[in-house]
């Protein structure tokens, strides 16, 4: 995960979305879903996933929008 991000930093580019949401955010740690993290889903203002890390406790929040017409399916 480390060597992962310093190579996208030191070359300037974004790592792709699908490896950023399985970084923590607040320890740097790996997530996978059952083992590291928590996987939620909230219904509340609008719906959203709430991952929570079980190392520091920390959370994201992903929203569940609408797709836009040209949007891919596998994201």
């Amino acid at each position: 995960v480390d060597i992962a991000r310093r190579i996208a930093m030191a070359a300037r580019i974004r790592l792709p979305r699908e490896f950023r949401r399985q970084v923590c955010r607040h320890c740097k740690g790996f997530i996978l879903p059952g083992v590291s993290c928590r996987v939620r889903i909230k219904q509340r203002r609008e719906p959203h996933v709430v991952i929570t890390c079980l190392k520091c406790g920390g959370y994201m929040r992903i929203p569940l929008g609408k797709r836009k017409r040209g949007e891919n399916k596998g994201e």
